[in-house]
């Protein structure tokens, strides 16, 4: 492919208008989408006015007026037709860990002391671990971790609670089948977890369609709600009031304004939300998420799901003809793949990861570094991860970061010594 074929694909995309919807700085090439989202040019002025005047002069009124007190139903609702859900089925609240925190209770809960077994993987996000980890110590359970998809299969036995996954996995972006592991594990008798934080507004996900038990998510990746946005939490309502999570805050309370000293959990999705809405955050996702009502006109998670392949595509095509010293990690075949490459460098260069991406940040190419296991680094190596957020990324861009990423690596520019130097986030 030459410069010009990806400037005519992008001439051609159906989605071109998005990207003038973001602010995008100029000769920047943005592809860390799926760490941090960029900024919707509408957010700025949606969150000055929710200081300005819900807060500034409205005060105490804005939580009836501007609607503060609805945000997380509210914002469940719109971001619900991106992950399959239905209207009133989604809450937006919390941090995605707390919001696992709630899930795994309430699933373990579920299987009645009975099972106590949570399966995940061991390359999976450590927060989700972690989490996992003191829940299940909690309930004098154990959690499981298998090295490979493969080996899931076999623990999901009559001890198996609960099995645990994310659905696009963060350093490979190796896309999981979520219908097909959902009966598996349910036909085991056990409960499915899915974290979509790499997969909420890049790929189609379909809770319902796949009947999964639980999910979570984050707000601040490819819903681009900005940095530390709410997160967002999902039960299969036929769960609903079989099921208790255990931090019971007043706004999960059936009725929070009669203030009474007894806990009644409400109906539904309600008993998920524990304290007060962070509402500055919350206005900055809602306007995040408005982004995704322009996209639906424009054929919607369809339409995003194939230009992300596409852009995935060209990127891998690109990197295998021109940059010999890497290798691609994420999955070639597209229902595998969510809407990331991940790359690890050949042989000596392995060690060279970090500094050849702060080369490429240098050159106004963003992507992340994400370090592999020291002691297994042959199945777990140093990553360049590039995130492709079919929104607002171009053709262009995936094609000229192979550009210069192959230059970098021909002339060793990731050698001088303001590249050796590790910030504190990778």
């Amino acid at each position: 492919m030459t410069r010009d074929d990806a400037l005519q694909l992008d001439a051609q995309d159906p989605l071109a208008p998005l990207h003038e919807l973001f602010q995008l700085p100029e000769g920047k090439i943005y592809l860390d989408g799926n760490s941090l989202g960029a900024l919707p040019k509408a957010t700025a002025e949606r969150v000055r006015r929710a200081i300005e005047q819900e807060w500034g002069s409205d005060l105490i009124e804005s939580w009836n007026k501007a609607g503060w007190i609805d945000a997380p139903r509210r914002l469940g609702d719109k971001l619900a037709p991106l992950v399959g859900a239905r209207t009133g089925e989604v809450l937006v609240a919390d941090s995605t860990s707390i919001n696992l925190y709630k899930v795994l209770h309430a699933a373990l809960s579920l299987q009645q002391g009975q099972r106590k077994k949570v399966v995940s993987e061991r390359s999976n996000f450590p927060t989700d671990l972690y989490i996992a980890d003191s829940v299940v110590r909690a309930h004098g359970g154990e959690l499981v971790l298998v090295d490979t998809p493969d080996e899931i299969p076999a623990h999901l036995d009559e001890r198996c609670a609960v099995l645990m996954l994310t659905h696009v996995h963060y350093r490979t972006g190796r896309m999981h089948d979520m219908a097909l592991l959902t009966r598996w594990a349910q036909q085991a008798g056990a409960l499915t977890i899915w974290d979509l934080a790499h997969s909420a507004g890049a790929v189609p996900v379909d809770l319902l369609g796949s009947a999964a038990d639980f999910a979570v998510g984050c707000g601040y990746k490819y819903l681009n709600g900005g940095p530390g946005a709410p997160a967002f939490v999902w039960v299969h309502p036929r769960h609903h009031g079989l099921s208790y999570q255990p931090l019971s805050g007043w706004l999960g309370h059936a009725q929070p304004f009669a203030f009474s000293p007894f806990y009644q959990p409400a109906a539904g999705i309600q008993q998920y939300q524990c304290g007060t809405p962070a509402v500055l955050a919350m206005t900055a996702l809602e306007s995040g998420l408005e982004v995704f009502e322009q996209a639906q006109k424009l054929g919607g998670m369809a339409a995003l799901r194939s230009k992300s392949l596409a852009l995935t595509q060209l990127f891998m095509d690109e990197v295998e003809a021109r940059v010999p010293q890497a290798r691609i990690v994420t999955p070639k075949e597209s229902a595998q793949r969510g809407s990331q490459v991940s790359l690890a460098l050949n042989g000596d260069l392995s060690g060279a990861a970090y500094a050849v991406m702060q080369a490429l940040i240098a050159r106004g190419v963003v992507g992340d570094f994400r370090a592999g296991d020291p002691r297994r680094l042959e199945a777990e190596p140093h990553l360049l991860r590039f995130g492709f957020t079919p929104l607002y990324t171009r053709f262009a861009d995936a094609f000229d970061a192979v550009t210069q990423l192959a230059d970098i690596l021909a002339t060793e520019a990731w050698r001088a010594p303001e590249f050796q130097k590790q910030n504190k986030v990778t």
